[in-house]
């Protein structure tokens, strides 16, 4: 991309004004900084650029004329016509061709958090990541534009998997799933009224409009989640497991919905309905894992901010939920449970484990700044855990995805010079459209699946599920848990890499 002279002069002045224009009073309430004394060994923006880049390698539907990542061509162009519903775009969720609406939803929560904690640092990739924003929630909106309704699966995942196509040639059923009052699926509606809050707060002062639309959805949807209590695993079993089932149950999501309706509504009622369900709802519970599909120490950072920064008193247990999060987190307290390999990085398990790093970097990083905020420390039994020591951490975990590791390999593909080559993605593994126009049968694919040849197209910046406890990596491409990228992956990196960024006064 070129710019003009008068462009490149007016930069800086433009990036300015983009930290304030994206700002509400609620966002980049204090400036951030943090810097790093030390030169940084890697290069946080070009990581940045690429995590954001990634997912115009997801997009589904119609791609736009600006569309970068080139090989990808138009797809799915017809979904939701079996419900005679328009549910074209949106993204598909890793390296096959379904999409999933529970861990999309989730995908453009972290997406929007990213934004709203860390997006007046991003420069240049604000607007960029703004767009992949947008992408999932013109999607959601349709997905939601019936009410009591969410059409939350487009394709039959178990005869897509039984495929190795191009999502441009798919030709397995486009059947559609959704959720009503009948067969309920608190989970996935509450998480989508959370991506549709977060993503209002993104665009309430660049676009206004949309905003409120956006807000005004997730008010409705959260409604339906609440008010039709019970978990899409059950009623949509067959099709939704083992893929997304829900194994936390959908208390979670409501608690982690009213905690974003409140942020982005302000309205006392989402207060008042923490407060009266918050315990119910599993508030206190140990459980210190935070994915797709358990919010509970997500919502306990997010929340804890009301306490720490709005001084909202009747919230003021969360700052201790927070706190047993992150000491779980410390190596060698007493309240340590989390397990890392011999070369440092956070392990939860062994299918996808990179989701949990990503994440829970981008936590530490934003209960350091709310903590930053309010003058105070994580509180470990009597141990003082500053702020500096939960950068630290999260610097350390990033580091080690971007290349600081046993295999000195980076496992976000196209950074850096050893990056994973056989990545489990049909689209990036066969060629494409334009290097070979004819249709690839289902099946024919799977020579290409099974084969030890590099994938020809680069999905740049998709980060792997990465290495296994003992930080080996095999790079085949048959090795789905760890060799398959995923929007909800790189989704909290993308804060966390601006921040790190920055930073290093990189951007």
């Amino acid at each position: 991309m070129t710019f003009s002279l008068s462009l490149t002069i007016l930069l800086p002045l433009l990036s300015v004004f983009l930290l304030h224009a994206n700002a509400s009073p609620l966002h980049y309430n204090h400036p951030i900084h943090h810097r790093h004394p030390r030169f940084a060994t890697h290069d946080y923006r070009d990581a940045l650029t690429k995590s954001i880049l990634f997912f115009e390698g997801q997009r589904s539907g119609k791609l736009p004329p600006n569309q970068r990542m080139s090989w990808r061509r138009d797809s799915g162009l017809s979904d939701g016509a079996a419900l005679r519903v328009d549910l074209v775009g949106g993204y598909y969720d890793a390296g096959d061709n379904v999409k999933f609406g529970f861990p999309m939803a989730f995908t453009t929560t972290m997406l929007s958090w990213s934004v709203i904690e860390f997006g007046g640092l991003m420069k240049g990739e604000l607007q960029n990541a703004r767009v992949a924003i947008r992408w999932a929630t013109d999607y959601l909106l349709k997905a939601t534009a019936h009410p009591n309704t969410i059409y939350v699966q487009v394709g039959d995942a178990k005869k897509d998997h039984s495929c190795w196509e191009r999502p441009e040639d798919m030709d397995t059923p486009r059947s559609v799933f959704k959720i009503d009052a009948n067969t309920p699926g608190s989970e996935v509606a509450a998480e989508t009224a959370a991506a549709l809050a977060a993503a209002s707060l993104v665009f309430r002062r660049t676009d206004p409009t949309y905003s409120k639309v956006l807000a005004r959805r997730a008010i409705r949807v959260f409604q339906f989640a609440d008010k039709y209590r019970g978990s899409y695993s059950n009623a949509l079993k067959p099709f939704v497991c083992p893929f997304y089932c829900s194994y936390s149950g959908y208390q979670d999501e409501l608690l982690w919905g009213a905690a974003w309706l409140h942020k982005a509504t302000k309205n006392p009622m989402y207060l008042n309905y923490i407060k009266v369900n918050g315990q119910i709802l599993g508030a206190a519970e140990f459980d210190n894992t935070f994915g797709w599909d358990n919010k509970h120490a997500g919502a306990r950072i997010l929340l804890s901010k009301e306490f720490l920064v709005q001084r909202v008193q009747s919230l003021h247990d969360y700052k201790g939920h927070a706190d047993n999060f992150v000491c779980s987190l410390i190596p060698g307290t007493s309240f340590s449970s989390t397990q890392y390999t011999p070369g440092g990085l956070l392990f939860k398990m062994s299918d996808s484990n990179m989701q949990y790093v990503t994440s829970t970097s981008f936590l530490l990083l934003t209960y350091a700044k709310y903590l930053t905020s309010a003058h105070t420390v994580v509180n470990c039994g009597g141990m003082a855990v500053t702020p500096k020591r939960l950068r630290s951490i999260a610097k350390k975990q990033v580091d080690y995805l971007l290349g600081d590791n046993p295999l000195k390999m980076s496992y976000m593909v196209g950074y850096g010079g050893r990056y994973p080559r056989r990545i489990h993605h049909r689209g990036s593994s066969l060629p494409s459209m334009g290097v070979h126009p004819g249709k690839i049968q289902c099946r024919a694919g799977f020579s290409v699946m099974n084969s030890q040849s590099p994938n020809p197209n680069i999905l740049v910046g998709a980060i792997v599920g990465g290495p296994d406890q003992h930080d080996r990596f095999p790079d085949e491409r048959s090795d789905y848990e760890q060799s398959e990228p995923a929007t909800y992956i790189n989704s909290p990196l993308v804060g966390a890499l601006a921040y790190l960024a920055h930073s290093f006064g990189q951007i």
